[in-house]
C-alpha cells in the first residue's frame, strides 16, 4: 500500500472513532500545568481513577509548586504510596516542582525538549502536558495506543517512541492529541488486551487483523 492511500485509510478510521467518541478526553484532574505534570507523572502504571483519588488531597496538602519543592520527601511519598512506585514517582515530583523554580521560574516549558529535561518526566508525560495543557500538538503514546494502533494496522512499531514517530508521519498534527484520546477510549472499551471484543467492535471491517485478538 502506497504511504498516501494508507494516510487516507486511516484517516477514514479515524473519522469512525471521531464519531464514535466525541467526548474523548484526558481523564486526569487538573487546574493547571504543574497539577496535569504531577498527575500524568504519577498515571505511570496506575489507573487515572486512582490518580484522581490521590489528588484530590495531595493538592490541597501541597498547594503550589514551591509546596512539592520544600516538602519532606518521606510525606511526599506516603501521600502518593497508592499510585505504585511511589519513591520514583515523588522523587521525580519533587525534583521537577524545583528545577521549574530554579531554572524556569516556576512556569512548565512549553516545549518537549525542556519537558523531558525534567526528572521523572519522558516523552509520554511531556506530550500529555502540550496536548492538554497548552494545546501544543502532542501523541500521546502509552499501552492502550501502541495496541491499538498495531492490530490497526497503522504501525509494527514495538517501541513507544517508534509507534510515536510512525502515528506523527500518518496523521497531521492537530489531530495528534485527540487521536491520542480516543485510541486510549477504544482501547479500553473494545480493543482489549489480551481479548479484544471484536464481535461488536465498529471497526471490525476495517481491522486488518480480522478478529484475530491475541496482544500484540
Amino acid at each position: 500500500m502506497s504511504k498516501k492511500r494508507k494516510n487516507a485509510e486511516v484517516l477514514a478510521t479515524l473519522a469512525i472513532l471521531e464519531n464514535l467518541y466525541p467526548e474523548a478526553h484526558c481523564a486526569l484532574n487538573y487546574r493547571n500545568p504543574w497539577e496535569l505534570l504531577v498527575a500524568t507523572i504519577l498515571s505511570a502504571q496506575c489507573t487515572d481513577v486512582r490518580v484522581n483519588e490521590v489528588t484530590r488531597t495531595l493538592f490541597q496538602r501541597f498547594p503550589e509548586m514551591k509546596d512539592f519543592a520544600a516538602a519532606d520527601l518521606c510525606d511526599l511519598e506516603e501521600a502518593v504510596r497508592s499510585t505504585g512506585f511511589f519513591r520514583n514517582k515523588a522523587k521525580g515530583i519533587q525534583g521537577s516542582a524545583q528545577v521549574l523554580l530554579e531554572k524556569h521560574g516556576g512556569v512548565v516549558p512549553r516545549t518537549l525538549d525542556e519537558l523531558v529535561a525534567l526528572p521523572g518526566v519522558g516523552r509520554k508525560t511531556a506530550n500529555v502536558v502540550l496536548g492538554n495543557a497548552f494545546n501544543i500538538p502532542g501523541m500521546v503514546v502509552d499501552t492502550h495506543v501502541g495496541r491499538v494502533s498495531r492490530r490497526l494496522g497503522w504501525t509494527t512499531a514495538t517501541t513507544p517512541e517508534a509507534v510515536e514517530r510512525e502515528l506523527c508521519e500518518l496523521l497531521p498534527p492537530e489531530k495528534w492529541a485527540k487521536t491520542s484520546h480516543i485510541l486510549i477510549f477504544h482501547g479500553r472499551r473494545f480493543c482489549k488486551a489480551p481479548t479484544a471484543l471484536c464481535s461488536t467492535c465498529p471497526l471490525l471491517d476495517r481491522c486488518p487483523r480480522h478478529g484475530v485478538t491475541r496482544s500484540r
